[in-house]
């Protein structure tokens, strides 16, 4: 086949060479790939090797944005049969008519968790189309972070991310909008689904296991399970202590007991941010990761609390450098300002310690 070197720019219609298609050239991404948007609306990347401009964008007095120059092997061009319609029949199969949705987050090097990047997946295991938006919270508000509709049981790749944007990624909502194309459906109500990531999960081999939906161990968390929206059942650490407490009460035989002033104040929670207490192993890890993990924890506590005033808090850091301890420091004075802090009971933390009171 005979080379031919072609000019292509952007608003030019082409055709493709090797499928069914085409569209008009919307964007350039390097040398190579052109966006091509087709008539449903969706933009396209094509090879430029793929293309062959069929309708030149040639508008008097028009700037043209940007020119690719390509040399593209030129087939012969077989009569254009007519355009079918895109069929919106797709597969259905039986049991698949209420909805189950999950997130999917897998790790692109699964030997170096903790240090690689992710990709998050949204996972549509029914007979529906779904329009999702999917989101993350800044302070009080929301950033979407991705919008698109994932066919009947399929499973779509929404975005990649680092290891640092983790803490970002704390707080995640998906909405969602079920139907079906050119047929009767069951109406299922829209769906707005909040979740929260356990941001020490990623870096955890343990937490990326066997599923029915990748080759590969993900971590699986549901949005939607058989029509119901998942709702978080979260027990805080003061429940937790306080259930000890009232067990500790029953089980203390009858005796007579030192009598002390009675303590008005909250329990106070104790969290240990020493990275063996974290994390089953640091394989792999060096300081800033360790470090990142510590202050996620910390993070995740602090948001979990920051309604109950009063609660007073006990983060055990060690002495160690002070690394740990000046990071936490640093974002009391930037994200807490109004929480005060002081050091913990040497008595019982040595030098170790910071309590939080939660204003």
């Amino acid at each position: 086949m005979p080379l031919q070197n072609i000019i292509m720019k952007i608003g030019d219609k082409v055709r493709f060479l090797n499928a069914v298609g085409g569209g008009i050239v919307k964007r350039f991404q390097g040398k190579d790939i052109a966006y091509v948007e087709e008539e449903d609306g969706f933009e396209t990347p094509v090879l430029l090797r793929e293309c062959v401009v069929v309708e030149s964008n040639d508008t008097p007095g028009k700037s043209t944005p940007k020119v690719v120059t390509q040399s593209v092997e030129i087939k012969p061009v077989e009569p254009e049969k007519p355009k079918k319609e895109k069929s919106s029949q797709t597969t259905e199969f039986a049991g698949k008519d209420k909805l189950n949705v999950y997130l999917a987050f897998l790790p692109m090097d699964i030997k170096n968790v903790g240090k690689c990047n992710y990709e998050a997946f949204l996972i549509n295991d029914s007979n529906y189309f779904l329009f999702f938006n999917y989101m993350n919270r800044e302070n009080n508000t929301w950033k979407s972070r991705c919008r698109n509709v994932v066919e009947p049981n399929t499973q779509l790749f929404i975005e990649e991310f680092t290891k640092e944007e983790l803490n970002d990624l704390e707080h995640i909502r998906v909405q969602l909008l079920a139907y079906k194309e050119n047929k009767p459906y069951a109406l299922k109500n829209a769906q707005s689904v909040e979740i929260r990531l356990d941001g020490i999960k990623f870096y955890k081999i343990h937490s990326f296991r066997e599923n029915d939906f990748f080759e590969d161990d993900a971590l699986i968390y549901p949005v939607v399970t058989n029509d119901v929206p998942v709702r978080e059942i979260l027990v805080s650490a003061a429940d937790i202590q306080e259930a000890m407490n009232q067990k500790a009460k029953v089980d203390r035989p009858n005796r007579l007991a030192i009598q002390k002033p009675k303590d008005t104040g909250k329990t106070v929670v104790e969290v240990d941010l020493h990275i063996n207490e974290l994390l089953d192993t640091t394989a792999g890890m060096n300081n800033t990761d360790m470090l990142n993990v510590q202050l996620a924890k910390f993070t995740e506590t602090m948001e979990q609390y920051k309604s109950k005033k009063g609660q007073k808090i006990v983060f055990i850091h060690g002495k160690g450098e002070g690394v740990l301890r000046n990071a936490i420091l640093q974002e009391l004075k930037t994200k807490y300002k109004n929480c005060p802090y002081q050091d913990a009971s040497f008595k019982e933390y040595g030098f170790g310690a910071t309590m939080i009171t939660i204003k």
